[in-house]
């Protein structure tokens, strides 16, 4: 799950964490997405990193059209439903074919928050898209005979970087699913000195560099590739 440290407080943050619904405006459409802290913790409401990676996308106007693309740790679902929407966007003066152009977007979390994840999914999806985006069981290094390596154009992860056990595992998975045109896009907020571990150790695997830093929540976005290339979509 997209696990990150949350202390029990007050104030507007708290409440909004504990609020049932979240709505967002993205690839201009109005996304509602249900929020469960009670039931799933910290999988089951929106963090700042997923809003800020997902106005990056729209903001850099990234070309996502027939991208196969896939987030890990996807929680509520938000990154990988605005994903699927701006695959959708078309260069002026030309008509996309859902067919042929749009992003291919695997979403994935651990099992337990698959039903809650899907929901969001299939509630903000318009239904010609509800097939572009397949939700998908993965906990990082034991699912990975179920994706294919080097499968992905583009894998997202926002506020996965937590947990120091899972460091390794998902580096491993990174790394299965990497092929040498594969572009990782990481947000993130730098809390702990175990979060610069991470960064590291996933330096010592891919060329890293930051490429959008969002002052007014502290989020970095890193993005990852293999050797020393440096490719943009």
């Amino acid at each position: 799950m997209a696990l990150v440290p949350y202390e029990e407080g007050g104030g507007w943050a708290a409440r909004q964490l504990h609020s049932p619904s979240a709505t967002f405006h993205f690839a201009s459409r109005t996304i509602r997405l249900q929020q469960d802290w009670r039931r799933l913790g910290v999988a089951a409401v929106v963090w700042d990193a997923a809003v800020v990676l997902c106005a990056y996308l729209e903001m850099e106007d990234i070309d996502l059209r027939d991208r196969s693309v896939i987030e890990l740790g996807a929680g509520t679902g938000l990154l990988g439903i605005v994903v699927t929407l701006l695959g959708t966007k078309e260069p002026a003066g030309v008509r996309a074919l859902f067919s042929t152009c749009c992003a291919r977007v695997t979403i994935t979390d651990r099992a337990a928050a698959l039903e809650f994840l899907e929901s969001n999914v299939q509630a903000n999806l318009p239904p010609e898209l509800r097939p572009r985006a397949v939700v998908k069981e993965l906990t990082w290094g034991k699912d990975l005979d179920n994706f294919s390596p080097g499968a992905f154009d583009l894998i997202l992860g926002a506020d996965i970087v937590y947990l120091e056990e899972t460091f390794a595992e998902l580096l491993q998975t990174l790394e299965h699913l990497c092929s040498e045109r594969t572009v990782i896009l990481l947000a993130c907020r730098i809390r702990y000195e175990r979060d610069l571990r991470f960064l590291k150790m996933l330096r010592e695997r891919f060329s890293v560099s930051e490429v959008h830093y969002d002052s007014s929540k502290d989020v970095h976005i890193y993005k990852a590739q293999r050797g020393s290339r440096k490719d943009d979509f």
